[in-house]
């Protein structure tokens, strides 16, 4: 069953998103997603084994609300609230995509060349998925934060280091698109 819903304009989720992080920040917390991966893999144990997961994963557990809240919120989004209507794209993003394979472009949000099962369990698609764990893995440790923690709370209390990280994001973003992505599809 879908409800047809428009998504929420600027002027309501931005003071919301904007109310949960004065919220975080007046009460000491921080908000990003791998940080919870850390926790996850505190509960299982992982501290026995390497330092940076031995710490009080306890005081932790309010965050992982947000990944159950993020797991929900998407299913919920996709299965229920999904608005199965063409997206508007300019005609040269959508020449450029069908260039890259994408047939569909512009029907969908999860487009199958990318999110089709098929995809996933072929060899190509567990490398790129091993590779890309890897490599998301890596870069949010080298980093000190992943792009929600950065962009979100780094950025609204002002930290520097988030604002280097979020511009590093972006252009890591561009290359990928424009260089790395046409030479693996």
């Amino acid at each position: 069953m879908n409800f047809i819903l428009e998504p929420w304009p600027w002027y309501i989720t931005g003071p919301l998103l904007a109310l949960v992080m004065f919220a975080l920040l007046y009460f000491g917390r921080t908000f990003g997603m791998s940080s919870n991966l850390r926790t996850l893999c505190a509960i299982g144990g992982a501290g026995k084994k390497v330092p940076f997961f031995k710490f009080d994963w306890k005081s932790q557990r309010w965050n992982l609300i947000v990944v159950l809240g993020a797991i929900t919120g998407g299913f919920i989004a996709r299965f229920l609230l999904s608005n199965p209507i063409d997206m508007h794209l300019n005609p040269e993003t959508v020449s450029e995509l069908k260039t890259l394979g994408f047939e569909n472009a512009g029907k969908s949000l999860l487009p199958e060349e990318l999110f089709a099962w098929d995809n996933v369990f072929s060899i190509k698609g567990l490398l790129i998925l091993i590779a890309g764990g890897f490599m998301v893995g890596f870069g949010t440790r080298y980093a000190g934060g992943c792009t929600s923690g950065h962009a979100i709370t780094g950025l609204s209390s002002l930290q520097l280091p988030s604002l280097i990280a979020v511009i590093g994001f972006f252009v890591g973003g561009l290359i990928m698109i424009h260089f790395i992505y046409p030479i693996l599809f």
